[in-house]
């Protein structure tokens, strides 16, 4: 071969190479595009190709394996995941220290802890600020802890569960909401870019009765008395139960109006059950729908159920089209909201918030602060009867991917710490969007486990009883005491009270990794208490602990503290016991029941004090000193509490039509309320009065001006000082009973309209 043709052969293959390399950059510039359009599956299959066509330049391999790995994060799968970020591991030896995380993240959800806990070392090692390699190096070095109570659970995949996804569930009347991307037909149904499948809507299945576990209930007490995964030390003690094949009513839209042709859910109720707030897509059409980034962001939304149909769909004001805001809970007196954002000034991906919900007007959100939030991620927020708190996170130590936690909840601040609840409800992949009881005993929620992938379920799951009697006797005859009071202190917080029934006892379910007080008292008697742990775990399924009262000449003041606009039981008051003659004190801490017990000695003179923060302080006196009642020997005697916000209608400030002169039967109403403000001399509050429907807008506003400020006059000539007094009036705008304009109603409902409240502003 002559020289002019080796030139032109080598000049061939260079050009042929140069082809090559240019065919190659191409589909790592294609990928990317797609990779910085969400549309992960499609750059999956770019970046592979790229991939097996051995690229020569190492850098574009890097790149391409980067950001590969993040594509499978996004669409859950961790075995992809893992053999990609191994790869990187093992060839690029300065990765940024994220790589280790994802590795060590991928391993877990794959049940390879020990290695997860190299990369997590690994990881701790690159940075100080992330405290999760720290956090997880350790966890993972005894991995029993989170499998102690799972021989108690049983587990149920769904009958409901489609092919799709199906996630997140909510009570709702008798069955549950849940949030699906099914595809139950039609001629179009829109997919979502980022893992090519159906958008999001709301779903509903209405009796839950047909979805409990066969022959499997929690014990229950009278009154008085995104794969079912795990391994671990305890996995085949936990029972999981297919779903039954016997066919359930169909599951159905839950709402035309609210589901849209983008994503909706996760939701929450307040408890009447007649006020939605939900997550959906941010709605606005164009450009001003997505963010600067070019996402279309999470907002929440509410709306109103009226004759069974939702209205008025508003938008939460403290969402944004620059952050995402979504999964929202009510608390039980739907007084808050928390939620899901990724809002600038957080700890992390995504951190919990609440917000103060008052009257209909939403409050600033807070972030729930760094007890709770991590530098992962935080989402589906749940907040059980009590007012705790259940979540999913991948930031605090778990099984693997996202977990659910708890936490008890003080003052808003998980005081006791978080708590994984354990195998066998979270799993090696992500379990999430727990709802459940009081006592966790029944609930469902959801799990990837199966496949992952795109393939979360709703699970329905049941924990057994694990029995505790108490016994209580008498200790010089050793006789069984009928009627005694035993308080159930748990991890120091006042609970349930029960009463021991003819034969001395009463009993409870075990909670795991608790510290419980039994505390007792019984008239005559001194009372007695006896602890009792959990945190070392006992295989026995019932255990006793007997409990000896010493006779003595001691009566029992009971009772309930309650708070006064609705009568309803008041948690975590402080009530404080003062014998008036010697000046000792006996304190406790009010349970969900608003209940106390003391046992004091006979014909003393005694105080009680009830104190709680944005409550005002109430006194009662007991005993011998003049004036005071009696101790109450049998009937629980009730405090009630006036709180900042509550607000009070009086029931008899009426006005004749036009007039707002104050009425005989109106200024007895109102000496009650100059009574209240000389009871409490710290007490501000604000007199709101309200018109019915007639005559015109502007009228309708002066003419409740003019009222309120009678209410206000009338006050105020009877001692109280004006700058405890705030009046407004609110014209028409809140009838009580839908007389509107145009609506036609008797006298005596518009004269319902015509009325004053009066709404606490500030109390000590």
């Amino acid at each position: 071969m002559n020289r002019p043709t080796r030139v032109l052969l080598l000049l061939a293959g260079l050009f042929l190479s140069a082809l090559t390399l240019q065919a190659q950059s191409g589909r790592l510039r294609a990928a990317n595009k797609q990779y910085e359009n969400f549309s992960y599956i499609t750059a999956v299959r770019l970046y592979e190709e790229f991939l097996r066509g051995k690229p020569g330049d190492a850098n574009e391999t890097r790149e391409a394996l980067t950001k590969l790995g993040l594509c499978y994060r996004k669409l859950q799968d961790s075995r992809n995941a893992e053999r990609v970020y191994g790869e990187l591991i093992a060839n690029y030896p300065d990765l940024e220290s994220e790589i280790y995380l994802y590795y060590a993240q991928a391993l877990a959800a794959n049940g390879k802890h020990r290695e997860s806990q190299k990369m997590y070392s690994q990881f701790g090692q690159k940075q100080g600020d992330d405290l999760r390699g720290r956090r997880f190096t350790v966890s993972y070095m005894d991995m029993s802890r989170f499998y102690i109570d799972s021989s108690s659970y049983r587990i149920q995949n769904l009958p409901i569960n489609s092919r799709q996804a199906d996630f997140s569930p909510m009570y709702y009347k008798k069955g549950i909401v849940f949030v699906s991307s099914r595809d139950e037909g039609g001629m179009i149904k829109r997919v979502f870019n980022w893992n090519q499948t159906p958008f999001l809507d709301l779903y509903f299945f209405p009796d839950t009765n047909q979805l409990r576990i066969p022959g499997f209930d929690p014990v229950v007490r009278p009154p008085g008395t995104a794969v079912l995964g795990g391994g671990g030390p305890a996995a085949d003690q936990a029972i999981e139960i297919e779903a039954e094949t016997k066919p359930t009513s169909k599951s159905e839209k839950f709402s035309r109006t609210l589901n849209t042709k983008y994503h909706e859910g996760p939701v929450t109720f307040t408890k009447d059950q007649n006020f939605i707030v939900f997550t959906r897509n941010n709605g606005s059409k164009g450009k001003s729908g997505k963010s600067t980034d070019g996402v279309r962001k999470l907002k929440l939304y509410s709306a109103v159920n009226r004759n069974n149909k939702w209205h008025d769909v508003t938008e939460l004001p403290f969402n944004s089209s620059e952050y995402s805001v979504g999964h929202p809970a009510f608390s039980p007196d739907d007084q808050k909201l928390y939620f899901v954002s990724d809002m600038p000034g957080g700890f992390g991906g995504t951190d919990l918030y609440v917000v103060e919900f008052n009257n209909g007007q939403w409050g600033t959100p807070v972030n729930m602060g760094k007890d709770i939030n991590t530098e992962g991620n935080e989402m589906f927020p749940y907040v059980d009867e009590t007012g705790n708190l259940y979540f999913a996170s991948d930031g605090h130590e778990g099984i693997g991917g996202l977990d659910i936690f708890y936490a008890e909840l003080k003052d808003g601040v998980a005081y006791r710490g978080v708590q994984n609840v354990g195998y066998p409800i979270n799993s090696e992949k992500d379990d999430f969007g727990l709802i459940t009881d009081r006592g966790r005993t029944r609930g469902y929620f959801s799990s990837n486990r199966r496949k992952g992938i795109s393939d979360d379920d709703i699970y329905t799951f049941n924990r057994a009883c694990k029995q505790l009697n108490i016994l209580v006797f008498d200790a010089k005859s050793g006789a069984p005491l009928e009627a005694a009071d035993v308080r159930i202190v748990r991890n120091g917080t006042n609970q349930d009270l029960k009463v021991t029934s003819n034969e001395g006892k009463t009993d409870l379910c075990l909670d795991a990794n608790t510290e419980y007080e039994f505390k007792v008292v019984k008239e005559g008697y001194a009372p007695n208490t006896a602890k009792f742990s959990t945190l070392t775990q006992s295989n026995r399924p019932q255990v006793n602990v007997s409990i000896y009262l010493e006779k003595s000449e001691n009566t029992i003041v009971r009772g309930v503290v309650k708070t006064e606009v609705n009568q309803k039981p008041a948690e975590g008051v402080k009530v404080t016991l003062r014998n008036d003659k010697d000046k000792s004190e006996k304190t406790v801490v009010t349970g969900p029941d608003g209940g106390y017990e003391f046992a004091v000695k006979s014909n003393a003179p005694y105080t009680i004090t009830a104190q709680k923060d944005r409550y005002a302080t109430k006194r009662a006196q007991y005993g011998k000193s003049k004036g005071a009642r009696k101790i109450q020997r049998t009937a629980p005697d009730s405090l009630s509490l006036y709180g900042e916000g509550d607000v009070f209608q009086l029931k008899n400030i009426y006005y004749d039509l036009n007039k707002f002169f104050i009425r005989p039967d109106a200024a007895r109403e109102l000496d009650r309320v100059v009574a209240l403000l000389k009871e409490y001399p710290d007490m501000k509050i604000e007199l709101r009065s309200h018109t019915d429907a007639r005559s015109g807008d502007m009228y309708n506003m002066k003419l409740s001006e003019n009222r309120a400020r009678a209410a206000l006059d009338y006050i105020a000539s009877r001692g109280i000082s004006a700058d405890r007094l705030t009046a407004h009036g609110y014209g028409e705008s809140e009838v009580v009973n839908g007389c509107t304009d145009g609506v036609n109603c008797s006298e005596s409902e518009h004269q319902q309209n015509r009325r004053t409240e009066f709404k606490i502003l500030a109390v000590k």
